[in-house]
Order: structure tokens, then C-alpha cells, then sequence
């Protein structure tokens, strides 16, 4: 299996990056459209259209030709594909409508927008980037990107030539990140990190000692301080906090997320709710002043736990993860910073020791009944990997999109938080496929034991441990029982 990884990882990169696909394109505009030619494990070449996005390249193929191509192998998929909706059924039948595997009806550049759509598989709902269009001939064609369908299907791809791709269905999907890295993948993400919480073991990792702004996951911090405050007996999950003019004056802003009115009475547990699902900024403020009785001195709080995890490439200045500015005559413009090694600590802190947490963010929607309003998790793997439990998005211009996964995976005697961190996307779409491809090794990591090989750095993270003795405890047997897993 590792020789087998080995000597297709730089085949796979290709396909995610989609560097090798030359289709045949027209003037550019928002659509290119072009094609390319793919083959099955047997059988002749097909021509599959293709639309590039913007950019040559950034490439999106046909869902009825890749169906029609895998129709009788045991990849084989129905799909159906209405104007803003795709259900594709895999080990189902296609049914062919005529506009398979040849090339484009009509030559013009399709305006079309990039959307995230809704898409039904195997009746579960997901959600992917993808284009949606109507052909000349009536009927409505899917456009995905490889990787995505490779994912769906589970299935290898590969690129033998310029222009073809090789979709083996006997193979399973996995990627190398030392190979994405080394091709400039990650050019564009500020720094990234994949592992398992329980162990402190670190699967792969770029640039994640160096801290970077961390926008909303900063809510983690906040998350965490209130669940200490619960734990010692300072607050209750049901105390009703009054709404502060600051944070009214916080909602109506436009950082505002939910309408909150000075004098309302909202619960702590709705509080959590509100900054964890939809990353209410004005739920964080209300949580620290209500625990510290000003976000100034809960922000030394924050600081000093900080401290106390030994998070050395971590400040924050307030509770939220918004631009933060001096009262300077010319104000400077501050955001909290974390490393991703810092982010991992924390989290896996947080696991550890409140692990309930996670029955707040693998919530997909909850109700805050004081206010009678519906909130939905903005978190994007939430729909599409069973194993997704949280954690935290966070977006700001120069925090760029960031997301912070947690995922469950058994080893058969105990159960592991895998995390994936990635810090500093350049939009919320690069943001869900980054996590998305490195969810996957994850767990392909911890299941298998094939993990990226690193040069000149640990393969563990040093964590302090857990302050509650129980906590303390069940990390200890948890890492006994998985280094003997291990052995």
C-alpha cells in the first residue's frame, strides 16, 4: 500500500491541481468551455466537457459524460441535475439523455456562477462548488472539479497524458500533502496542520510554527473560558446574561450577526450556540463580559490561559477574532494571531477536557428560544464526512478564510479526536477543499498508519496536560492503548 501511495502521489496531484488538462478553450470569460479525453479501467477514451472557471486550468468536468464513461463499471452512478439541485446515486444505473461525450452544442462562453449547491448523495445531503448549467438541448449538465468527484465515488484518478485522465475504479482516493506542497498547493494558505488530538501526533504540517491572524476561530479561546467558568461553578449553562449596549451596538454593526437588544436575557448555553454556529461576534462579547465583566479583562484571561497552554505564538486582543484598533492618534489595526502548532494545543486541550463541546459544533442548526430564532452551522465539511464533529470557521481580509476541523475516528477499544487546522485561505471555497482533502488523509492516516514523511521536525506536538485529574487520566490510558494499538 505505501509503495503503491509512493508512486502515485505525484499522479494524484495532478489531478487535484488539474495542472496536466489543456482543454479546448475559446476567448476567456467566466466559463471556458473546452473538453478533455478520460478512460475507465478498460474500454476506449471519451471526450468529457469541461468548463475552466475564470482561470486556465481551474478546471470542472462534466458529470453526465464522467457517468456515462463509468456506467457499466462498478463506479457506476444515476444523476439527475435540475437548475439549482444534483442527486447522483452511486452503484445506481445512469440513464443516458443524449448530450453524452461530445463536444460543446453551442461555442459561446457560458456566464455562469461558481455556486455551492445543494447535491443529494445516496440521499444524504451534501454540499460542492460546482457549476450548473442549461445545454442548448435543453436538459441541465453538472460541471465538478476531479477531486471532489474522487472523493464522492472514492475512486483513484490519475493524469497519463497532457489533456486525459485515467479514472481507475479499483483503486481508493487518497493524496500525498508533501507532493501537493512540493507542487505549490499550499502557496496560497497561510500555514495548515493535520493530527490526532488524543495522541498529540502530527500527520502533516506547513508553516504552522509561525502565527498568523486567526479571525473568528479565536471564538475557541472564548469557548474554552466559558466551559472553565461552568466547570468552577462561576456560571450555569441556563443563567440568563443581559444583553450589554455593547453588544447591541456590536449586532447593529456590520460585524453583526445576531440581533441582540440591550436589556434582552439570552441563556449562557445560547450564547455558546450563537458564537459557535453562526459566529455570533456579539454572543462572544456577551459570554466575556459576563465572565470577566469587561472583554478587556477577559482578554487578559485569554492571554494568560494562553500562557498557561504554552502557547508562545499566540496573542489576542479581544473575544471575537474582529480587527481590533488602538485608540491611537493614528489608530493601528490589530487581529489575534495563533500558530497552527498554538491552534493544536488548544484544541486538543479542549477535546480533552470538555469534550461536550462537540455536541454544540456538530449541531448542522439549532434554535435560540429566547430570542426564537434558528441559527445554522457556518462550518462547510459539517454536510458532506460523517466524521466531522466541529470545530470553528473564521474569516477576515486579512485572516483570510480559516477553518479548524474536528473528526472522530475509532481504533476499535477507544474513540480519537482527529484535528485538521488550516489558516488563512484565499476564499471560503479554497477554504472547504483544503480541509476537505487534508479530513481525508487524516483519516486514511490514522486508519493505516501511512503518514507524510518529515524532515527535521517532531512528529509529536508537546501538550501540557489537562488540569482536571480525570481528564489527565483518560489521556494518559488513551495514549497507552494507542501506542500499543501501534506496536
Amino acid at each position: 500500500m505505501k509503495t503503491i501511495l509512493q508512486k502515485l502521489s505525484p499522479i494524484i496531484l495532478a489531478v487535484i491541481l488539474i495542472s496536466s488538462i489543456l482543454p479546448i478553450r475559446t476567448d476567456a470569460g467566466f466559463g471556458i468551455p473546452g473538453s478533455c479525453q478520460v478512460q475507465a479501467d478498460t474500454g476506449a477514451s471519451y471526450t468529457v466537457k469541461t468548463l475552466d472557471y475564470g482561470y486556465d486550468h481551474n478546471t470542472y468536468l462534466s458529470l453526465r459524460d464522467i457517468a456515462m464513461i463509468l456506467k457499466d463499471t462498478d463506479k457506476s452512478f444515476s444523476l439527475e441535475v435540475t437548475s439549482n439541485a444534483v442527486r447522483l446515486n452511486p452503484g445506481n444505473v445512469y440513464v443516458p439523455v443524449g448530450v453524452e461525450n461530445a463536444f460543446w452544442e453551442d461555442s459561446e462562453n457560458p456566464d455562469i456562477s461558481l455556486r455551492r449547491n445543494e447535491c443529494k448523495v445516496n440521499g444524504q445531503v451534501v454540499y460542492y462548488y460546482t457549476l450548473i448549467m442549461k445545454l442548448p438541448s435543453g436538459d441541465y449538465d453538472c460541471f465538478m472539479m476531479a477531486a471532489d468527484l474522487a472523493m464522492i465515488l472514492d475512486v483513484d484518478i490519475t493524469v497519463p497524458a497532457a489533456g486525459a485522465l485515467q479514472i481507475h475504479t479499483q483503486e481508493p482516493f487518497c493524496i500525498s500533502p508533501v507532493s501537493l506542497e512540493q507542487a505549490g498547493y499550499f502557496y496560497g494558505v497561510n500555514s495548515v496542520l493535520a493530527g490526532d488530538a488524543a495522541t498529540g501526533e502530527i500527520y502533516y504540517r506547513y508553516q504552522s510554527d509561525m502565527p498568523y491572524p486567526i479571525a473568528s476561530t479565536s471564538k475557541l479561546m472564548t469557548c474554552l473560558l466559558t466551559m472553565d467558568a461552568i466547570s468552577a461553578g462561576q456560571i450555569t449553562l441556563d443563567e440568563m446574561v443581559t444583553v450589554s449596549d455593547a453588544a447591541q451596538a456590536l449586532a447593529v454593526s456590520g460585524d453583526g450577526v445576531i440581533p441582540l437588544k440591550a436589556g434582552e436575557q439570552i441563556t449562557v448555553r445560547e450564547l455558546l450556540l450563537g458564537a459557535l454556529l453562526p459566529s455570533s461576534n456579539e454572543c462572544a462579547l456577551c459570554l466575556a463580559e459576563s465572565i470577566a465583566g469587561s472583554e478587556e479583562a477577559f482578554v487578559q484571561m485569554m492571554n494568560q490561559k494562553a500562557q498557561d497552554l504554552g502557547l508562545s505564538q499566540t496573542i489576542f486582543f479581544n473575544c471575537n477574532g474582529l480587527p481590533s484598533y488602538t485608540e491611537d492618534f493614528i489608530p493601528s489595526k490589530r487581529q489575534n494571531s495563533m500558530s497552527a502548532e498554538d491552534m493544536f494545543r488548544l484544541v486538543s486541550y479542549l477535546l480533552k477536557v470538555y469534550p461536550q463541546v462537540k455536541d454544540i459544533t456538530s449541531l448542522e442548526e439549532a434554535t435560540l428560544t429566547s430570542l426564537d430564532l434558528e441559527v445554522r452551522n457556518t462550518n462547510p465539511l459539517l454536510h458532506n464526512l460523517p466524521e466531522v464533529t466541529g470545530l470553528k470557521t473564521g474569516t477576515t481580509n486579512k485572516a483570510g478564510a480559516c477553518l479548524v476541523t474536528s473528526l472522530t475516528a475509532g481504533s476499535g477499544t477507544m474513540e480519537h479526536d482527529l484535528v485538521v487546522i488550516v489558516l488563512g485561505t484565499e476564499d471560503s471555497i479554497e477554504r472547504g477543499r483544503v480541509s476537505g482533502l487534508l479530513a481525508r488523509y487524516a483519516l486514511n492516516a490514522f486508519y493505516t498508519g501511512i503518514k507524510e514523511p518529515e524532515s527535521g521536525t517532531s512528529a509529536r506536538i508537546p501538550e501540557t496536560l489537562p488540569v482536571h485529574a480525570e481528564a489527565a487520566v483518560n489521556w494518559i490510558i488513551r495514549t497507552a492503548r494507542h501506542t500499543g494499538e501501534q506496536q
